[in-house]
């Protein structure tokens, strides 16, 4: 598609608005069949026009490609026609395998369509047999996240359904309490929907989907029979348990089956990083956890360069926004610094993720080395990589390949990359990916690399665990076109 020329801009911007605006319907009647549709590895659904717009941007400035809503739109539309089964349809990936096809031959978008969706047309076999009811066992900020994004991905109701919270009653107006902090987030925004308070029934009724709010002081005394809850997946965000005893409460209360945790588990408790580790999950398994934020942000990374590059030796910084575990002001703290003031201070501290990169990638054992500093930013992280590889390279050869490892990997819905030289951490709040590689930070001289990653320590986080907990459940959708990677949530 030729450039338009200055006098055009803003009539092809009018023209791909309408596009776009014309796209949210046919997006939403496929979501509530089952059918998820992205835009290279980008969700299109519950988006709006101008986010929409800006994810065929995004796509044309980081896969150097020409797409844009007049390639999407008419495989969207043909998309639309067909009696397509429940799948994820990767429509950027279809539209630029189009354009090139419909070069040389007088193809259609619906014969196209028509033949890349063979698989999946007339093939109505649900995700999952029968709706997996889950259970948040704590409602801080992991908790909360969670919630709205379980809520948002509800879809036709046939998958992932959240049925009920488990607290501690802090005080005679906790519901109202509890609702307010999940409708208003100083660093997330607002709740994207409704949400009512049933104070009668002790629940939250978030856009249409009825949770209760169950007040226990322990895993084990509650009855999630009682509540018409069988076979939960309890997901457990208080971090008060990490070993198999301790977790093993959750399971032992009549009508859960499963517990993930949202912290690193110890002992033989099996860290997962989805679309890592992912085949390590077996239905067997009765307790997961996954891992930490900063696991999950640094191993992706840590794996591709691996494979492709080899890695000697290297060190992790992690600059990372102060917690809940830390003091609003100097008070004890049992750590050594983190009880100093965190809004105040950089705060060095220790981490574990070096060596739970080791667990996850054997083949680094003895090869790293981490730590931690703690800043006074409320969310998003960074984690600095100083790598010693197996051969030298260039910084265009480094970045060019983590560039499509964002669009092609499997790793696709972990990492994602951007060059803009302007970002800062706010930039990436809400983003969904478990990493951001920064390019244009990115330092190279002969086999000695400085990569500098970005994470939503919070919800980016959040996303892995939902894909954790969605595999766990046995979810599974054909993927359109095949080499897509498995987009999960």
């Amino acid at each position: 598609m030729a450039l338009p020329s200055l006098d055009d801009y803003f009539p092809d911007w009018k023209e791909r608005e309408a596009l776009a605006e014309a796209m949210i319907p046919i997006i939403g009647r496929l979501y509530r069949a089952n059918v998820v549709t992205y835009c290279f590895g980008r969700a299109l659904y519950n988006q709006s026009v101008t986010q929409l717009m800006k994810t065929h941007r995004y796509v044309r400035q980081i896969a150097f490609n020409e797409l844009s809503e007049f390639e999407s739109y008419p495989i969207l539309d043909a998309l639309s026609q067909l009696d397509l089964g429940p799948s994820h349809v990767d429509v950027g990936k279809l539209a630029s395998k189009y354009m090139e096809e419909s070069a040389a031959s007088e193809i259609t978008p619906l014969e196209f369509v028509q033949r890349e969706c063979a698989e999946v047309i007339g093939r109505h076999v649900p995700p999952i047999e029968r709706p997996q009811d889950v259970v948040l066992y704590g409602f801080g900020r992991i908790g909360r996240l969670l919630m709205r994004l379980l809520v948002e991905k509800t879809g036709s109701g046939a998958q992932l359904r959240l049925r009920a919270i488990v607290v501690r009653k802090g005080s005679d107006d906790d519901l109202i309490k509890r609702a307010s902090l999940l409708r208003r987030d100083s660093v997330h925004g607002g709740f994207q929907g409704t949400l009512r308070v049933d104070e009668e029934n002790c629940c939250i009724i978030a856009n249409g989907n009825v949770v209760r709010v169950i007040y226990a002081s322990s895993p084990t005394e509650v009855d999630y029979t009682q509540y018409g809850i069988d076979n939960a997946i309890v997901i457990d965000n208080t971090g008060a348990w990490r070993d198999e005893a301790g977790l093993g409460q959750h399971i032992k209360a009549k009508g859960a089956s499963k517990v993930i945790l949202t912290a690193p588990g110890k002992g033989k408790i099996k860290n997962i990083v989805s679309g890592v580790n992912s085949h390590d999950i077996d239905t067997k398994d009765s307790i997961l956890a996954a891992a930490s934020c900063t696991t999950n942000a640094v191993v992706p990374v840590f794996k591709v360069v691996n494979d492709e590059f080899g890695i000697v030796s290297g060190h992790m910084e992690t600059v990372h926004s102060y917690t809940n575990d830390q003091n609003l002001i100097d008070n004890y703290h049992k750590k050594n610094r983190r009880g100093r003031a965190a809004p105040l201070n950089m705060v060095i501290t220790e981490t574990g993720a070096s060596s739970a990169v080791t667990k996850l990638l054997p083949e680094l054992d003895g090869k790293l080395t981490g730590n931690a500093i703690r800043v006074p930013t409320p969310n998003v992280s960074l984690a600095i990589l100083n790598l010693q590889l197996g051969r030298k390279v260039s910084k265009d050869e480094v970045n060019d390949f983590l560039r499509k490892a964002s669009l092609f990997s499997t790793l696709q819905r972990q990492i994602d990359f951007t060059m803009s030289p302007d970002v800062v951490s706010s930039d990436f709040i809400g983003n969904r990916h478990a990493c951001i590689v920064d390019g244009g930070a990115t330092i190279v001289k002969d086999n000695a690399v400085v990569l500098y990653v970005w994470y939503d320590n919070e919800f980016g986080y959040a996303c892995q665990v939902v894909r954790v907990v969605q595999r766990w459940a046995g979810i599974q959708y054909p993927l359109i076109p095949k080499d897509s990677a498995d987009l999960g949530f």
